[in-house]
């Protein structure tokens, strides 16, 4: 409604991709060259990370568009797939055909055969991967192998893997360093530069027939202060502010504007600064805000052998020195900044979960490899607080401090709202809200699997497994098992519904990752985060 008033023959700032408006800042161009120089070493994997809305997708584009016409592409967009179905996926993208309810090994077989033939043919093929931080471990090695087919000179499958900076910490996991190793090229891409913010709107406007500036200078780098310089939220934010603009029949866009826009569109009261409040005062109210976010309960704890227990004082509520606040914040600051940087290892992390099961780690071995030779399971999963906790089982996290930099710990136990953190030899009770600003969503648990689990249970399963299936749900549900005999529709609907709660593919068989979840909730070894919950009797 506002391009008339503007002078423009089109909506310049759509979320909606649109190949006209292609921008290429001096960041995207130097992912490009990387990602087609690792296409071009005839390696196996490629990687490009970034946070939301930096251009991933861009890039990525303008990368297909260069590829040779001899190349075949076949594209996962959505990568929460077990091993089975990563290879099924693939071959529908390169319309190969299988057999209903095929193994691991047939297709493999057939992607096998197709990648030879292609080879032949003088083709290439190329799989690419977006969000590919949700990939699951063994599927990454699953991966890796079928990259293992190759001439002397050539790998016959080419990966891209397109993902968030989790991505990054993912593959520096002790299983995937095989995977990590073959990597002949990555970049991470970083946000827009204030100047490049300028160029970016400016391009746009132009494209979309306005020649003359439109954002003023104040406006630009307070695009670049709420944006981030991310183009999504740029794109977002330039919208609302022409919005705004229109409304009020005003030329150029002001700051003024685009910090209103980015209250409407960010959902933050952005406040102007009070110069009359005493700098006293509003240093201690600042303290304060923070002490009540980084500043932990007081809990005494029992400290294990060898391990240092962390005792961090509670915020101060009626606290009116200045001073004083910030001798609390400073101290208990540091404890808590020393413990992050001394957990950057994950190694110390895997050492404390075997603790809590009362293993050791093996010299020589990965963590998960000492842990199968003491008849455990690793378990990797992507989730939130709500995942960890409906499992109940001390875990592994991945965590990521204010600056994005990776560290490691290890959830030993749980009171309410509160979890019990080891950060290499300190433990410290955190609050729910602080775990989930530094939580990056992975996490990863040691359990005793069943010796006897099948393969699948499906509508062809014998009776006997379909009556497991159809007493496991009911135990979780809390609820009394009926007598079954054969897979009908109330079980096949109470199994999807499991399926849909658990992030898994919601198709009513029972594969390796639903059995394995529904394992874990009918599991009586180990330890638990907290003892004798119904979260520990697998009802939540």
């Amino acid at each position: 409604m506002y391009k008339a008033f503007f002078g423009l023959s089109d909506n310049p700032f759509s979320i909606a991709p649109n190949p006209h408006y292609l921008f290429l800042s001096d960041r995207h161009r130097e992912a490009l060259a990387h990602l087609t120089y690792g296409l071009g070493e005839t390696g196996g994997f490629v990687l490009l990370t970034g946070e939301v809305g930096t251009g991933k997708t861009t890039v990525s584009r303008c990368l297909l568009n260069q590829l040779p016409e001899n190349t075949d592409t076949a594209f996962i967009l959505n990568p929460s797939l077990t091993e089975l179905e990563l290879l099924a996926t693939l071959c529908d993208e390169l319309s190969i055909e299988y057999e209903k309810d095929p193994s691991l090994k047939q297709l493999t077989d057939l992607l096998s055969s197709f990648l030879l033939a292609n080879h032949e043919k003088g083709r290439n093929t190329v799989l690419i991967i977006d969000e590919a931080q949700h990939l699951r471990a063994e599927v990454l090695e699953q991966l890796r192998l079928l990259t293992n087919l190759e001439t002397d000179t050539k790998k016959l499958l080419q990966v891209i893997l397109i993902g968030q900076p989790e991505l990054q910490q993912l593959l520096r996991r002790q299983e995937l360093r095989q995977l990590a190793q073959r990597i002949t090229a990555r970049y991470h891409l970083l946000p827009l530069t204030p100047e490049e913010v300028g160029l970016y709107v400016q391009h746009r406007l132009q494209v979309a027939g306005r020649h003359e500036p439109l954002f003023n200078r104040r406006s630009i780098k307070a695009l670049h202060k709420y944006s981030g310089g991310i183009p999504r939220l740029i794109n977002l934010l330039c919208e609302r502010a022409l919005m705004a603009g229109y409304a009020q029949s005003k030329v150029p866009i002001d700051h003024k504007m685009v910090t209103s826009a980015s209250a409407e569109v960010l959902g933050e009261d952005i406040k102007q600064t009070n110069y009359l409040l005493p700098l006293g005062v509003a240093t201690a109210i600042g303290l304060t805000c923070v002490l009540g976010y980084l500043i932990f309960n007081q809990v005494n704890l029992t400290s294990p052998k060898g391990v240092e227990s962390l005792q961090v004082p509670q915020a101060a509520q009626q606290e009116s020195s200045a001073k004083v606040t910030t001798t609390k914040l400073s101290s208990s600051q540091r404890v808590l900044n020393g413990a992050i940087d001394s957990s950057r290892s994950i190694d110390s992390a895997y050492a404390s979960i075997l603790g809590l099961w009362g293993k050791v780690p093996y010299i020589g071995l990965t963590a998960c490899q000492s842990a199968e030779q003491q008849g455990l399971s690793c378990f990797q999963q992507q989730g939130n607080w709500n995942s960890l906790i409906r499992l109940n089982f001390p875990a592994v996290v991945y965590l990521v401090d204010a600056e994005q930099r990776a560290f490691y710990g290890t959830v030993v136990s749980r009171q309410g709202e509160q979890l019990l953190l080891q950060l290499n030899e300190q433990q410290l009770w955190v609050e729910r809200d602080w775990f989930t600003r530094h939580f990056s969503g992975t996490f990863e648990i040691l359990w005793q699997a069943p010796s006897d689990q099948p393969r699948e249970i499906g509508q062809g399963a014998n009776p006997a497994q379909i009556q497991w299936l159809e007493n496991s749900l009911a135990h979780i549900d809390n609820t009394v098992p009926r007598l079954v005999n054969h897979f009908d529709s109330q079980l096949e609907e109470q199994l999807k519904r499991f399926q849909r709660e658990h992030g898994l593919r919601a198709d009513a068989i029972a594969g390796s990752q639903t059995l394995v979840q529904l394992n874990l909730y009918l599991s009586a070894q180990g330890p638990r985060l907290v003892e004798g919950s119904l979260e520990s009797k697998g009802q939540y």
